[in-house]
């Protein structure tokens, strides 16, 4: 995978926030570690509208899993066109099937991308709370712990409401995506994996206001009919 158009701007834009930060505390083991911050949430905010999208879109499938499961009992005998009528109620409601997995599969190339940014840039020696050095893997194995537990929380907030067999490949694949971000953060460095868990963490946040607010969206629509 070709990243050199994400990874040059990506670079710039973390040294000048670096270098705004550091004018400010001038102590390395503060500085770096507040800039990883402060990129992460800029990302967060930059991808703020696609985020919205999905968990609106994730949280409408609750609303029509009553309406695909009749669906499902009507044409059990025919999976292919129980399928289509699936699709077609989808598409009528504005459901997109795969919005719990978007958000994380555009973060990835951004991962991607921070693995070499942070690889060049020279934070040699500086830390970050019980980071001795952010540019090598954690040596307390706390930040691979919580890449797995943040990771896991934000894709099962993401998965979109299912039952039976299809509820538990979903799950499957969530507790197989957490475990494989925690092995890669026992070897990555400090930086990128506290990037990653910055991003979850507030992937969680995001996702459970974004939900209480449709809620109570809900409710009122309800009290006003």
């Amino acid at each position: 995978m070709n990243l050199n158009f994400i990874i040059a701007p990506l670079e710039k834009f973390f040294y000048f926030l670096h270098s705004g930060i550091h004018i400010i505390i001038p102590i390395n083991n503060i500085s770096y570690g507040l800039a990883i911050i402060v990129f992460t949430i800029i990302i967060k905010t930059v991808l703020m509208p696609l985020t919205i999208k999905q968990i609106k879109s994730t949280a409408k499938m609750g609303t029509v899993q009553p309406e695909m499961k009749k669906i499902q009992e009507k044409y059990k005998k025919d999976p292919q066109k129980s399928q289509q009528e699936v699709m077609k109620l989808y598409k009528e409601n504005g459901v997109n099937p795969m919005g719990g997995c978007l958000p994380m599969l555009i973060q990835m190339p951004i991962l991607f991308a921070l693995f070499t940014v942070f690889r060049s840039l020279d934070m040699q020696g500086a830390g970050f709370l019980w980071l001795p050095n952010l540019a090598l893997p954690d040596p307390y194995y706390i930040l691979p712990i919580l890449s797995v537990v943040s990771t896991y929380l934000s894709s099962k907030l993401m998965q979109p409401p299912s039952s039976g067999a299809q509820s538990k490949q979903t799950s499957t694949m969530n507790i197989g995506m957490s475990v494989m971000m925690g092995f890669m953060s026992i070897k990555f460095s400090g930086a990128l994996v506290l990037y990653w868990v910055l991003n979850s963490v507030l992937q969680v946040i995001q996702t459970l206001v974004i939900n209480k607010m449709e809620m109570g969206k809900t409710e009122l629509t309800k009290k006003q009919i």
